[in-house]
């Protein structure tokens, strides 16, 4: 009886991990959706505001405990770990597919390692350094590939993703350095609460307003906007910290490896050109973020 307990558990906890990956991996086609009326920087501060009213309430619960002793901290982490990835994610995705998107995405452990040994003292082993050169190889692949599927000039829009993914890898840093005693939620909740008149004050002063009155499409986008924001961020950032929490970070960053495919997939469906030289890059930075996260 106990091992079956045991059993349906981890299968719960397996499926939680494929619902994420299908949330996060969802992410990237949202994004496109979103810049058919709005532009990037809109797309990003449309995403934060959602999310940051959704996780407010559990800001104000946790604001006396937590906000005065890391308030400059809280910001800087939300503009490295929120704010400027989903801009820069919306900046790239004006040019690139979302499936490039979700496939380039998933450098983010790889320069979690990179910054983490360069200045926070993370531990180097020969399987990481290995790991680490099979990622950069896959990114260039990927970085190369023309519009045809034929290897050609660097594609710069490529070159955002990257910079979100090495924002995200500091951020990462940060939070193993300095909010060690923050609870998960409280952490998210509270810096995304910094964001919030940032976000304002990105709306009003660009043509947002106008963008709703005469865009056919802006509402729609809008929508997709609003998925984004609360199940894409929000919801999915405390699915994930719940599966922390239940389990561990390893099995919990799993999801790495899954949200690829997924974003892939919905390429797929949205009929975005998928070149053999892209499922090639894929793999191959797949295969080095295993090297990177294996322990032994």
């Amino acid at each position: 009886m106990f091992k079956k307990i045991k059993s349906d558990a981890n299968l719960y906890l397996i499926l939680v991990l494929i619902f994420l990956s299908i949330i996060w991996g969802s992410s990237f086609i949202l994004i496109k959706k979103g810049l058919i009326a709005f532009s990037p920087i809109q797309v990003g501060a449309i995403r934060v505001f959602f999310a940051s009213i959704i996780l407010l309430p559990f800001a104000v619960k946790n604001y006396k405990k937590y906000f005065s002793k890391y308030k400059y901290l809280f910001l800087i982490f939300a503009v490295l770990s929120n704010l400027s990835p989903a801009i820069l994610f919306a900046l790239a995705e004006s040019e690139i597919s979302s499936s490039l998107a979700g496939i380039l995405n998933a450098l983010t452990p790889i320069f979690t390692f990179i910054v983490g040994a360069l200045f926070f003292g993370t531990e180097k082993r020969i399987n990481q350094i290995f790991g680490l050169i099979l990622g950069i190889f896959g990114s260039v692949l990927l970085i190369v590939v023309g519009s045809s599927g034929e290897i050609g000039e660097i594609n710069y829009f490529s070159l955002f993703v990257v910079l979100a993914t090495l924002f995200y890898g500091i951020s990462a840093n940060i939070v193993k350095r300095f909010f060690q005693d923050v609870h998960p939620i409280a952490l998210t909740s509270l810096a995304f609460m910094t964001l919030i008149p940032i976000s304002i004050i990105i709306l009003i002063t660009t043509d947002t307003l106008s963008v709703l009155q005469n865009n056919e499409s802006a509402y729609e986008s809008l929508f997709f906007l609003f998925i984004l924001g609360v199940v894409g961020t929000a919801f999915a950032l405390i699915l994930f910290n719940k599966v922390i929490q239940t389990t561990s970070a390893v099995f919990a960053s799993t999801v790495t490896y899954l949200i690829p495919i997924v974003a892939v997939m919905w390429g797929v469906i949205d009929n975005e050109p998928i070149f053999l030289i892209h499922i090639i890059g894929m793999i191959v930075i797949i295969v080095g973020i295993y090297f990177v996260n294996y322990k032994k």
